[in-house]
């Protein structure tokens, strides 16, 4: 039986299952052996086939963002529009067939964004062109999901099952449990909190099936099996998700304003070229990127040539940004904005920066 097929059958064991304290157990073994042969599955096999082309692009830019969806839902329009790039557009589905950059301009910052050939059900497993798709998702700062928005909910819900099968989470944080596998000494379980999804025999069960006997345990939070496994695996990627429904101008207005209430969600028209300055807007704020600007003593602040830096940058990122020996040469700093109490305020290395702060750096 090949992997797939275990996969399957795990599946359906699953769904057949019903949910109750005496299967919980059960539940958990099943959701482990699950873990692993999709594990397995994504390995790359060891036999190389013949070279083809070359499909993940070289990261550049601030920030880089996929943009995955179904077949024709406007991915490519989407890119044309945001970006100088003219990704091939058509009514026919599988117009996109390899990787394609672009470049966002805004607020000073250049974003890539890559538009994704279209994911269809079962990518995960190697359909398409779908698990080469998901390896270029795993790479980005933000997944940008477009939904076509007269198609209901359909395809959100299978497109967060292909990425949640793969160890891509959206939208949600690592769980808060230290884990740590030791030489001896069996397994050593404690909690700061009450637990209501996990116990000592089920989290031992769970790391039986991963061959684990000896290691040390500590749920900071009340977790389920699933968010303990993901901490054994250790390869999960957490990152945030802009859900973006397309062709709104094609539905009713009662519905446009219930997918807009979404959490993380964004309704647009590529063809009407609809609400794009606020998906810009959105998709800033999920980046979580900062403008900074520089200055030199006694002259004006430079406010053409921004430097972009992560949100809870400081001082010390910023002059590494700059050259990598201002660090060792800093005495202090000058900085003028929102982190600062009055400005110009002196301040250190450690200083945590703010959106469109000036700062002018004194040598020793």
């Amino acid at each position: 039986m090949g992997i797939l097929e275990k996969i399957a059958e795990i599946e359906k064991e699953i769904s057949r299952t019903q949910k109750n304290k005496a299967t919980e157990y059960h539940l958990g073994l099943l959701k482990a052996k699950l873990a692993k042969y999709r594990a397995q599955l994504l390995e790359p096999s060891k036999s190389a086939g013949p070279k083809g082309e070359g499909f993940d692009v070289m990261k550049s830019g601030d920030a880089r963002v996929a943009l995955i969806g179904f077949p024709s839902v406007g991915k490519s329009t989407f890119l044309s529009l945001m970006t100088s790039t003219a990704s091939e557009a058509a009514s026919y589905e599988f117009t996109t067939l390899t990787c394609i950059p672009g470049v966002i301009e805004y607020k000073g910052a250049n974003i890539q964004l890559l538009d994704l050939p279209g994911i269809i059900e079962g990518a995960a497993q190697g359909k398409g062109r779908g698990r080469q798709v998901i390896a270029v998702a795993r790479t980005s700062d933000v997944v940008i999901m477009m939904l076509d928005a007269t198609k209901g909910d359909v395809q959100r819900t299978l497109l967060e099952k292909e990425l949640e099968s793969v160890g891509i989470r959206l939208n949600r944080t690592k769980p808060n449990i230290y884990f740590k596998p030791k030489k001896g000494g069996g397994l050593s379980y404690n909690s700061t909190v009450p637990l209501t999804h996990c116990s000592e025999k089920l989290v031992q069960l769970i790391l039986h099936e991963y061959k684990i006997f000896n290691a040390e345990v500590l749920f900071r939070e009340d977790s389920t099996p699933d968010e303990f496994i993901d901490v054994i695996v250790g390869n999960r990627v957490y990152m945030p998700c802009l859900y973006v429904y397309n062709k709104v101008d094609q539905i009713s207005i009662e519905e446009v304003d219930r997918l807009a209430r979404r959490p993380h969600s964004v309704v647009i028209s590529c063809g009407m070229k609809l609400n794009l300055d606020y998906l810009l807007e959105t998709l800033w704020e999920y980046l979580a990127l900062i403008c900074i600007y520089t200055k030199k003593r006694g002259e004006r602040p430079d406010f053409n040539d921004a430097i972009i830096m992560r949100r809870g940058a400081s001082v010390e990122h910023v002059c590494h940004r700059i050259h990598r020996t201002l660090a060792s040469q800093f005495k202090y700093a000058l900085v003028w904005g929102t982190s600062t109490k009055y400005s110009p305020q002196r301040v250190g290395l450690t200083h945590i920066m703010e959106h469109e702060d000036v700062i002018q750096i004194v040598k020793k």
